[in-house]
């Protein structure tokens, strides 16, 4: 394929094992783990939630690692499902990850870092408007609700300039991008372990919490249930990201080798990680106390390292969220990149750059749309929009797996899923009850009033908002032949 000239092979096992880790291990570490607590009120549930979404996304690396040995192009899942489904599905995956999944998340981590540099700066200014002026810049989208561009203007400064510095930083070359990727992930997992090294020396600790539930606990009826579906999606977005480094196979060096190995060893260490902070949290909170912690990891902090943890998890977690948008950023715009030169996106975005051989289009693009969610403001129905939607895509990518067996018999696979034909069948099998049981949830939820809108229906609408785009660039494409 043409971008496979336009884009460097740059990229070694160690910087695609960095990438993995890296797009994974952000802000849902330090954000998920209270409220799964408050929503299982088990220390034991809590763990076995963890191990259980580690497992299913070990699952889905290793089926997604047998796709991306045998096809190396650029673009990834979206070139995967344009060999399993066609042009069409592979369009929607594409525009969903532009429209929602990738800049949804890439705006939300960001505004995370934004939020907890304020602790190192004065640059907090969320009352820099007038109430009335905030209040009257606001504008109503039906089905969605009230967005108010110049709320937290402060953050939401802080946040796009940070995404048009990785923006930047990416432009100028992968190996750049990819330096930050090695530099932000190691100190990430240094500083997760150092919080973890902390909590479990703590004289304050005690082994009880490991067993002690919380007091209104009840392993009976639906509300436990629905407790471990939403605790699920909650350990689903700390996980989600896994899958980021077959978007940029064009520029890993020996991707047949590489992309498998990076996926595999790159989930059982973020498998690793998330187990033992949970444990560390465990052991110095119990189940109780965390559920009402706001911060976890900073409470964590607080008790075992004294006045000085605020300041070190903040730091912690800016490096962590820091380092995920950049991997986020580097490994997306390489999607739209490919779309492109497929003849199915606007042309431009598929320009490289004469000199830097990077998606440097693709990048602006995808800056500018991350900058216009950041601005809207709305992260919490964009978090809960995209994990749902990712989720319908992850089922069927695991399930191209026994399509391209078909279709593809004869072509070379340096790596086949272990476990076949179990593994990617138990895997689809639990992506498709989750995706039902949360659309349930959702409209349940809408219709006992507890939420304004059914996020994954409204997920499921954005994504097809794309079909007219989809056919008006097919006709192009046809046309062209």
């Amino acid at each position: 394929m043409q971008e496979e000239k336009d884009l460097k092979q740059s990229l070694g096992f160690f910087t695609t094992l960095t990438i993995v880790i890296g797009a994974v291990v952000g802000s849902g570490i330090f954000k998920k783990p209270a409220v799964m607590a408050d929503q299982l009120g088990s220390p034991e549930l809590l763990i076995a939630i963890w191990v259980l979404a580690g497992i299913l996304t070990l699952f889905g690396a290793l089926t997604n690692a047998e796709i991306a040995s045998m096809i190396t192009a650029t673009g990834g899942q979206y070139i995967f499902f344009e060999k399993m489904y066609g042009r069409l599905f592979a369009f929607l995956y594409g525009w969903g990850l532009f429209g929602i999944i990738q800049t949804g998340s890439i705006a939300s981590i960001t505004w995370v870092f934004a939020e907890y540099s304020q602790y190192f700066t004065s640059f907090y200014i969320p009352d820099m408007f007038s109430e009335e002026v905030i209040k009257s810049s606001m504008f109503h989208i039906p089905f969605i609700g009230n967005i108010y561009p110049l709320q937290y203007f402060g953050i939401k400064i802080i946040t796009i300039g940070t995404i048009l510095f990785l923006t930047l930083a990416n432009y100028f070359g992968v190996i750049f991008g990819g330096r930050i990727a090695n530099i932000f992930t190691i100190a990430k997992v240094l500083a997760i372990l150092i919080i973890v090294f902390f909590a479990f020396f703590w004289s304050g600790s005690s082994i009880e919490n490991f067993t002690q539930n919380a007091s209104q606990y009840s392993f009976k009826g639906a509300g436990i249930f629905a407790g471990i579906i939403a605790a699920l999606s909650g350990a689903f977005w700390s996980y989600d990201g896994w899958n980021n480094i077959t978007y940029i196979a064009g520029e890993v060096k020996k991707p047949q080798e590489n992309i498998p190995k990076s996926l595999i060893f790159g989930t059982l260490i973020i498998i690793a990680i998330y187990i033992v902070i949970n444990l560390a949290f465990i052991y110095v909170l119990d189940v109780e106390q965390m559920a009402k912690s706001t911060i976890v990891a900073a409470d964590v902090a607080l008790l075992s390292m004294g006045e000085v943890g605020a300041a070190f998890v903040s730091a912690a977690v800016m490096i962590s969220t820091f380092g995920t948008s950049n991997g986020t950023i580097m490994v997306s715009a390489r999607v739209y990149y490919a779309m492109s030169k497929n003849g199915m996106f606007f042309k431009k975005i598929g320009k490289s750059h004469s000199k830097w051989k990077t998606p440097a289009n693709s990048l602006i693009w995808q800056a500018i749309w991350s900058s216009l969610l950041v601005i809207s403001g709305t992260f919490d129905t964009l978090t809960d929009m995209l994990i749902f939607v990712s989720w319908v895509f992850y089922a069927a990518g695991a399930y191209g797996v026994f399509i391209l067996r078909k279709k593809m018999p004869d072509i070379p696979r340096p790596y086949k899923v272990i476990g076949y034909p179990y593994i990617p069948a138990i895997f689809v099998f639990f992506a498709t009850l989750f995706v039902i049981f949360t659309l349930y949830n959702d409209i349940d939820s809408y219709v006992s009033g507890r939420s304004e809108i059914i996020n994954s229906v409204f997920g499921l609408f954005l994504v097809a908002i794309g079909l007219p785009i989809y056919f008006y660039y097919n006709s192009k494409w046809k046309k062209a032949q």
